[in-house]
């Protein structure tokens, strides 16, 4: 008998200190806050890093968060930011707010002050949609790395600009602005991160932050901005890149609108929702569902989007990267190979009438719309999806990305900035559902979103069941993001040399299968996009 009180003693014991290893209790500057064990880790869940915006803080930059009295649990997920998909990702989570500055940190930190590399994720979602918990950080924390994820504003509640509001801007701060307040959630979360990410266990000199799609636009655009400067050393952006001109109109993805032509998109679009002659303060009393149905706002590929305001964001960042002016960090950016075709795929296909609408809209010049034409023909119902998807994959992700790749690069090569870029390109799908029932030999069919099981090393979403190919890439690729989170360069141990990326040589690291360098893929098409970029820079379309 005692033998067996003796083994239970043990047994007991050892899953107390089990379990009170891990840093489940901490203090950050507005009190102590309480997270729960998974797996052998720490995760806080909905850490306030704002106050909420509702109220007459709709549509105002996020202000600091108050302090709490007691213990905060950071037990449970926060809602997302409000949107149009009311209902939870998967049950049991949560649903939609404006109240939804929360952050979540998942740590393996047994004590605070380790100074572990911090990993901070930003969703994606065409800065729409998107919540910060829908991908899983487990595995970066096992690997040492704290892993944050943040929640920002998005829609009309995020990015919405207004004369009023800008009007307002300008008495309360003396800048005539409106509409980024979803950049500057991020922001904000990145500052609270750097002054409080020590209390679990990370260093707030070794960030660095990653997001896909609007997420990794997010990410690029964060990189331009001055108000980030200082808060993180390195930048993976999975599909993004921020490198289009400014404009008064955003016509696709070939420009961003100015502070003018931003206030017109948002008067226009609150006369189609039936709020046109509403005065701010009853704005902001509305019940937030009432600015969800407008179906042009909310396309494909988002309407309501960042502006150029020159305070968060710079207004022609090509010359910007031109001239060395922006947060010098290394970078790890690329594209998938096929990403327009979600964005194609969602209308059920695309017939060559919808091709010619396309290309008018898209190219207003004449001239441009024959280059185009010529280099993405669309005579038949699959050329016209094939080039549709095409262009969407160029203009949004991969030219925006060349484009910040050769700036970046250049400047390192010529030693005038110290940040590197290391490229790379996921051409590893073998199917893709968006193109189901198409008769088509192409072979590059990654689509948008596609490589992200493989970098979270949650495998078996959008592509199907997993292989053993996955599997094998997965850890391989995670390795490289892990090695460029701890050191800023994804190369180390078993790996395949990763080189700087330099334009025009075979420095682009392809995953398919494995991992080997090529040049740049789809070099034809970018250089058409550059030289289109260029003179969309000198041609500004008119305000109406």
């Amino acid at each position: 008998m005692k033998a067996i009180k003796l083994i239970c003693f043990f047994v007991f014991s050892s899953i107390c200190v089990s379990i009170n290893a891990q840093l489940l209790r901490t203090t950050v500057q507005q009190g102590t806050v309480e997270g729960v064990e998974q797996n052998g880790l720490a995760y806080y869940k909905g850490i306030p890093f704002a106050q909420p915006p509702v109220g007459d803080l709709r549509w105002k930059a996020p202000l600091p968060p108050q302090k709490w009295e007691g213990v905060y649990k950071a037990d449970t997920f926060k809602d997302k930011p409000y949107q149009q998909s009311q209902r939870p990702s998967r049950p049991g989570q949560p649903g939609v707010s404006e109240d939804c500055l929360y952050l979540n940190v998942l740590t393996p930190a047994k004590q605070a002050g380790e100074n572990l590399p911090v990993l901070v994720w930003i969703h994606g979602g065409g800065f729409n949609t998107g919540a910060s918990w829908e991908q899983n950080g487990e595995k970066y924390a096992q690997a040492g790395i704290v892993y944050a994820a943040i929640t920002y504003r998005t829609n009309a509640f995020g990015f919405l600009s207004l004369p009023e509001l800008s009007q307002e801007s300008a008495k309360e701060t003396g800048r005539a602005i409106s509409g980024n307040y979803g950049l500057l959630d991020q922001i904000a979360a990145l500052k609270w991160i750097h002054d409080n990410i020590s209390a679990f266990g990370g260093d707030p000199e070794k960030v660095t932050i990653m997001g896909e799609s609007a997420g990794a636009i997010s990410v690029a655009m964060l990189c331009q901005s001055p108000l980030a400067k200082g808060l993180f050393r390195g930048a993976i952006s999975e599909s993004g890149g921020s490198m289009v001109p400014v404009d008064n109109v955003r016509i696709d993805n070939n420009s961003i609108r100015n502070v003018k032509g931003s206030e017109v998109y948002g008067k226009a679009y609150l006369e189609r929702m039936g709020m046109g002659k509403m005065k701010l303060k009853d704005l902001r009393k509305q019940d937030p569902e009432k600015f969800m149905g407008d179906p042009i706002a909310f396309g494909a590929g988002g309407a309501l989007w960042p502006t150029y305001d020159d305070y968060v964001l710079m207004s022609d960042p090509y010359k910007l990267y031109e001239e060395g002016n922006y947060n010098d960090v290394n970078v790890l950016i690329g594209t998938n190979s096929d990403e327009g075709s979600m964005f194609t795929g969602f209308g059920g296909g695309f017939t060559s009438e919808q091709y010619e609408k396309e290309m008018k809209e898209s190219f207003p010049n004449s001239e441009w719309q024959q280059k185009f034409r010529k280099m993405y023909p669309g005579t038949t119902p699959q050329e016209a999806y094939d080039a549709h998807s095409d262009i969407f994959r160029e203009a949004a992700f991969a030219w925006p990305t060349y484009a910040w790749a050769n700036l970046q690069s250049k400047n390192y090569t010529e030693g005038k900035r110290n940040g590197k870029v290391y490229m790379f390109f996921f051409n590893h799908a073998k199917q893709n559902f968006f193109r189901r029932g198409q008769q088509t030999d192409r072979q590059q069919l990654t689509m948008h979103a596609g490589e992200l099981g493989l970098t979270f090393g949650q495998l078996g979403g959008f592509g199907g069941p997993s292989s053993p190919s996955d599997e094998a890439l997965s850890r391989l690729v995670m390795q490289y993001w892990i090695n460029f989170i701890k050191t800023g360069d994804p190369n180390g141990g078993y790996l395949p040399y990763w080189p700087e990326y330099v334009k025009d040589t075979e420095t682009v690291m392809n995953f398919r299968d494995g991992a080997y360098l090529t040049p740049i893929p789809n070099k034809p098409q970018l250089e058409l996009w550059e030289e289109y970029m260029k003179w969309r820079r000198e041609n500004m379309t008119p305000l109406k």
